[in-house]
């Protein structure tokens, strides 16, 4: 049973469902009316600017008509039913959460203990199944990364890989990159070296959401791959000392590269991102690229480095780092604004041969929407 109310002032439009109540202002419904003359039928796309909407807009009339509330504006006269399950879906009248580092209910923060369930598929059922793909991209969405195994080993095999979600991002490293052992590189990815987990190209604004590494030799001795969850190390240092969180969320540091020529990247950032309401939205660490920090105040830049430090050391814990061993045509997909990734060393006997890419979460999550959109309407 849901019964419609407007207040005294006409101003505010008042739902009650069961033991749920919200409350939604005239101009915020005007706004997201659904009309044919407000939206487009094809994309939804919005037809009017709120120039378009009297800025004394109000409600004279509403009524509840099955799953819908139809509700009338003056001084248009103009009558729109919107959908009620929609309008509680939407809701805005809530409590609003003012701790930093929150996290959506849609991610899952994770530590060493994934080792036992790596999140992982087979390429190509991903490429044929629609069903096993919208999992294995939930998959990422989720947990920030995901392998894809028995692809086919061919030399640029992870644009197929890239094609699954959405489109590769070129970068100074051109459209893909090779990572394996070069004489005097110009990246330390190149060589056998070990790598501290890290978030790739800091130094860029924005930085490539998205990163795809694809295996296509493996018989050098190590080399094996390891991700950190770099949301649930930021929060783990939230726990152990909350002005350490605090510090490295409230002021930028600093990355830079210019290892090729006519190539110099900057940038300026928190290594912990937090979006205005406080909710935990990015980490950018990469020792390798780190600039000269000059925007923390002299009176804070002791517990700056205190934090920065901490941070490392909780990054750098085998507690929290989830290894696994790439496979020629096997690959793995991670959300670099989130997952730190790092490669133990490897030997300078066999060969390692990976090629990496870049690309856009947005692709990946809209791909994800639809795929989830197409299994919504088939059980409707």
């Amino acid at each position: 049973m849901t019964e419609a109310a407007i207040d005294a002032a006409g101003d505010v439009l008042v739902l009650k469902r069961d033991l749920e109540q919200h409350r939604f202002h005239a101009v915020w419904l005007r706004d997201n009316a659904w009309d044919a003359e407000t939206r487009s039928a094809t994309n939804g796309q919005r037809l009017i600017a709120l120039r378009d909407i009297d800025p004394d807009v109000s409600l004279t009339a509403a009524a509840v008509d099955g799953d819908k509330v139809n509700v009338t504006f003056a001084p248009e006269n103009k009558t729109i039913a919107y959908s009620i399950d929609w309008l509680f879906a939407h809701a805005y009248d809530r409590p609003q959460t003012a701790r930093k580092g929150w996290l959506s209910d849609s991610l899952e923060p994770w530590d060493a203990a994934l080792n036992e369930n790596v999140p992982s598929a087979d390429f190509g059922l991903v490429a044929l199944n629609a069903g096993a793909k919208r999992a294995w991209l939930e998959d990422i969405a989720r947990y920030g990364f995901g392998k894809l195994t028995g692809g086919p080993v061919e030399d640029q095999a992870l644009m197929k890989v890239v094609s699954l979600f959405g489109y590769v991002r070129e970068t100074n490293y051109g459209r893909h990159f090779e990572v394996r052992t070069e004489v005097n590189p110009t990246n330390l990815a190149y060589t056998g070296l070990g790598l501290q987990a890290h978030t790739d190209n800091p130094y860029r604004d924005p930085v490539p959401t998205i990163q795809v590494l694809y295996c296509l030799e493996s018989s050098a001795a190590g080399g094996e791959n390891m991700v950190v969850d770099g949301f649930r190390a930021a929060l783990r240092l939230k726990e152990e000392n909350p002005d350490w969180f605090d510090v490295l969320s409230r002021y930028c540091a600093r990355f830079e590269y210019a290892g090729d020529k006519g190539v110099a990247l900057k940038s300026r950032r928190p290594m912990i991102e937090l979006a205005p309401d406080g909710e935990l939205i990015a980490v950018r660490f990469n020792n390798r690229s780190a600039a000269a920090i000059t925007d923390v105040p002299f009176e804070d830049m002791g517990l700056y480095y205190q934090a920065y430090r901490r941070f490392g050391e909780i990054i750098d814990d085998p507690a929290m780092e989830v290894t696994f061993r790439l496979e020629p045509g096997e690959c793995f997909v991670v959300d670099n604004t989130r997952v730190l990734h790092a490669r133990k060393a490897y030997s300078g006997t066999g060969t390692r041969w990976l090629q990496g890419c870049y690309a856009d979460k947005d692709g990946l999550l809209s791909t994800l929407a639809a795929l989830q959109a197409n299994v919504r309407e088939a059980a409707e």
